[in-house]
């Protein structure tokens, strides 16, 4: 069984900062990729940013340079620092896990943290 434990989500007025952090744990043979989405109601779950076990990373167009994805490959942890802080990043913040297990590839979520950006 996976658990993806999600921390770091709250309430920040525009232009400040957040660090949103996603630790995994349980039975798996490896983590190919990790990374955050998210969502506001009516909408559908959007890619924010993606880093691969061998460090490659891909964020949304609307956070770069504003946020970043980090990870420690022995804590099974993915961070993301996000900064400069605006409305429109609102949402439901989950986090992402792809792994295998044996010769099977399995893709797991958070159950998601709040960031509520105040103007």
């Amino acid at each position: 069984q996976v658990q993806l434990v999600e921390s770091g989500g709250g309430l920040v007025q525009a232009g400040g900062s957040l660090r949103l952090s996603c630790a995994a744990s349980g039975s798996f043979d490896s983590i190919q990729a990790m990374g955050w989405n998210r969502q506001v109601p009516g909408k559908e779950r959007d890619l924010v940013a993606r880093v691969t076990s061998g460090g490659n990373t891909i964020y949304a167009d609307s956070v770069k340079g504003r946020f970043t994805i980090s990870r420690d490959n022995a804590k099974n942890t993915v961070y993301l620092q996000m900064n400069s802080l605006i409305p429109e990043d609102t949402a439901v913040y989950s986090c992402q896990m792809d792994y295998s297990d044996g010769d099977v590839r399995y893709t797991y979520w958070g159950h998601g943290t709040q960031v509520t950006v105040s103007s």
